[in-house]
């Protein structure tokens, strides 16, 4: 597998490499949460990323496996398989938040099935990329830095073991923007996740259409009360139904498939 990302019959200058297929794996983050279409399904930063892809390159095919609320060992098990099989030029892998977020998470057995998985896709895949999720401002992201610092380090191991791309999003001081954040405070907006397309875009060598780290305008804080008000609809429409499903072992994934479970040809206006 390259490093570079380039195909051999990519052009040797100016417009970068070229890429016919693309396969993405995850949860949420690359499912599209919370990028809301007017049907109410989701698209996000891969689908986004598909769309302008397709437009350099005809025929050019996209699957998305990913699924809200699934774990690494989900992962591994049911999307590594499937898309190592597609022998796709380029493959995305994000996974292993969900877990480290978890109280009673094993670090270690999360770093295993990673590297599980990395090891099934990196020979099939003309390009791997991998990612330092973003992390958004606050006490969440506190409580939980060391074992996000430890996963995102192990990433970084991996990708130099097998020659795949990482793409950085953890140290970007904008995507922990709260601004860029849903009101459930676990998914980027549309914009956030616009950023990440083109995080992406450029990690693979293609020209930057923008900047995609710029920092957004100065805010003025809410009001307290407003906050407060905020604080309490999170509470009642994401934190406590978020408890309950911990509690009971569901997840928001359960019983859901992927939303484009097979490389299928993909016109670069579908997810415009």
């Amino acid at each position: 597998m390259t490093s570079t990302g380039a195909r051999t019959d990519a052009p040797s200058t100016g417009t970068g490499p070229r890429f016919s297929s693309f396969v993405a794996l995850g949860d949420s983050f690359t499912e599209g949460m919370s990028d809301a279409l007017p049907d109410g399904s989701y698209r996000g930063w891969a689908d986004l990323l598909a769309a302008r892809l397709a437009a350099r390159q005809d025929g050019f095919r996209y699957a998305n496996l990913a699924v809200r609320g699934k774990l690494i060992g989900q992962i591994a098990e049911e999307q590594v398989d499937t898309a190592a099989a597609m022998g796709a030029d380029l493959v995305t892998l994000v996974g292993g938040l969900n877990d480290v977020l978890r109280p009673n998470c094993d670090t270690e057995r999360v770093c295993a099935l990673l590297e599980q998985s990395v090891a099934r896709l990196a020979p099939s895949a003309g390009t791997l990329v991998l990612m330092r999720s973003p992390g958004r401002q606050g006490p969440v992201l506190e409580r939980y830095r060391p074992r996000m610092e430890q996963l995102f380090s192990f990433i970084d191991e991996l990708a130099a073991r097998h020659g795949a791309l990482v793409v950085d999003l953890y140290a970007s001081r904008t995507l922990s923007d709260q601004r860029l954040w849903a009101d459930d405070r676990l998914h980027l907006t549309a914009e956030g996740h616009r950023r990440v397309a083109e995080a992406v875009w450029q990690r693979l060598g293609l020209p930057a259409e923008s900047d995609w780290d710029a920092p957004l305008p100065p805010a003025t804080p809410p009001p307290w009360a407003r906050r407060r008000a905020e604080d309490l609809r999170f509470a009642r429409v994401h934190l406590l139904p978020w408890i309950g499903r911990r509690l009971t072992g569901r997840s928001t994934g359960d019983g859901r498939s992927p939303k484009r479970p097979s490389l299928a040809p993909l016109a670069c206006e579908e997810s415009s």
